[in-house]
């Protein structure tokens, strides 16, 4: 369970990446940030970030296009 929700469904790239940024910048360690997009580009960018940064990819999934990603901040 997350306890916020990003839904970029209908950015383009590289607006998914830089709302999750954003939205996680304003988070504390250990919540936990749903983010939901449309962007084919975002299962590869949003994952590639997250291995260079503090936070912690918990889970990834696609759906019917809807790549959603939940994302532990890190301290």
């Amino acid at each position: 369970m997350a306890d916020r929700t990003l839904d970029a469904s209908g950015l383009r790239c590289p607006m998914p990446l830089l709302k999750t940024k954003l939205e996680l910048n304003g988070m504390s360690p250990g919540e936990k940030l749903e983010v939901i997009a449309t962007d084919a580009g975002s299962a590869r960018d949003i994952p590639a970030f997250l291995e260079l940064s503090r936070h912690r990819l918990v889970n990834s999934v696609e759906t019917d296009g809807h790549f959603r990603f939940v994302i532990e901040c890190g301290g």
